[in-house]
C-alpha cells in the first residue's frame, strides 16, 4: 500500500482519508501487514504560513512503516487514532488545536509530542497543511487600534476601546467584515512593548493597528497580519530588538517560518 497522495482540493480530503483507511483494512483482512510510506524532507514546511511538517523540496528519502516492528506498530496506531479525530473534525466542520486532540485520549497518546508527530505524518502523507485538517494553532497574538471585524459570528470592535488588547483570531479563514480607519500597521516583538503602548494611549493619538506575537510569532498572528495587509493595503512597520533574535522574528513575519530552517542548513 503506497502512502503518497497527490495534492488536491480540501473537499477531496475526506475521500482520500476513506480510501487510505480502507486500504489498511483490506491489508489486515487479507493477512498482510499494511505498508505506509512517508517522505522525509530536509526542510519542514510546505506552506510558510501553515507551520506544518511538509516541504515543497524534493524528498531526501522515505520512512516505511509496517506492523513487523513494535515501534512502527505504535506509530501506525497513533497515526490512525489522530486520523480518526481529523476525519470527525472534517465531517462535523469543527476545529481543534493539537492540545485539544491530545486531551481527547491522553492515556493513549502519553505525550503531546506523539500527537505532534502523528499530525506531521498525516500532513506529509496527504500532502496538505494542518489547516486542511481543521487543526488550528492556539492563538498567542494580541491586537489593538483602529480596527473591527467578525470571526465565526463573534464581533471584535477595537474601535470602541482603542488601547484595549484583543486576542488575534485563530480561525483566520472565517474573519470577515473588516473595517479600519488606520493609516498603518505596527508590529511589535514584545508583549511588554505592546502593553507600554497601550498604557501610553498610543492608538488614541496615532491612527494605527498594533499587533504583537508575544515574541516569536505563531501561525495565527502571521496569517492575521497577512490578511490585514491584503484587505486594507496599509504599510506595515515592525519594531524588534536590534539583535539576531529580533532580525529572525522580523524575517519570520516577512518570509514565513521556513526562514528559520534555511538558516540552519
Amino acid at each position: 500500500m503506497e502512502g503518497k497522495f497527490a495534492i488536491s482540493e480540501s473537499t477531496n480530503l475526506l475521500q482520500r482519508i476513506k480510501d487510505f483507511t480502507q486500504s489498511v483494512v483490506v491489508d489486515l483482512a487479507e493477512g498482510r501487514s499494511p505498508k505506509i510510506s512517508i517522505n522525509q524532507f530536509r526542510n519542514y514546511c510546505m506552506n510558510p504560513e501553515a507551520d506544518c511538517l511538509c516541504s515543497s523540496d524534493k524528498p531526501k528519502g522515505q520512512e516505511i512503516f509496517t506492523l513487523k516492528k513494535e515501534p512502527q506498530t505504535y506509530r501506525i496506531d497513533m497515526l490512525l487514532r489522530v486520523l480518526l479525530i481529523v476525519q470527525q473534525l472534517l465531517q462535523e466542520n469543527r476545529h481543534a488545536s493539537k492540545r485539544d486532540i491530545y486531551y481527547m485520549h491522553p492515556s493513549a497518546f502519553k505525550a503531546q509530542s506523539i500527537v505532534d508527530r502523528a499530525i506531521g505524518d498525516i500532513c506529509i502523507l496527504f500532502q496538505c497543511s494542518r489547516y486542511n485538517l481543521n487543526v488550528v494553532s492556539v492563538g498567542n497574538g494580541l491586537v489593538m487600534g483602529w480596527l473591527k471585524f467578525r470571526e465565526a459570528g463573534r464581533k471584535f470592535d477595537c474601535l470602541n476601546s482603542l488601547n484595549t488588547a484583543y486576542p488575534v483570531p485563530v480561525l483566520v479563514e472565517e474573519v470577515e467584515d473588516i473595517v479600519s480607519l488606520a493609516e498603518y500597521i505596527l508590529v511589535v516583538e514584545k508583549e511588554t512593548v505592546f502593553q507600554r503602548l497601550a498604557n501610553d494611549m498610543f492608538c488614541k493619538t496615532n491612527r494605527c493597528i498594533v499587533i504583537t506575537g508575544r515574541g516569536y510569532p505563531d501561525v495565527s498572528t502571521r496569517r492575521f497580519l497577512r490578511l490585514l495587509m491584503e484587505k486594507l493595503h496599509l504599510p506595515v512597520h515592525c519594531l524588534v530588538d536590534c539583535d539576531p533574535y529580533g532580525f529572525e522574528i522580523l524575517a519570520t513575519y516577512r518570509f514565513g517560518s521556513m526562514v528559520r530552517f534555511c538558516y540552519k542548513i
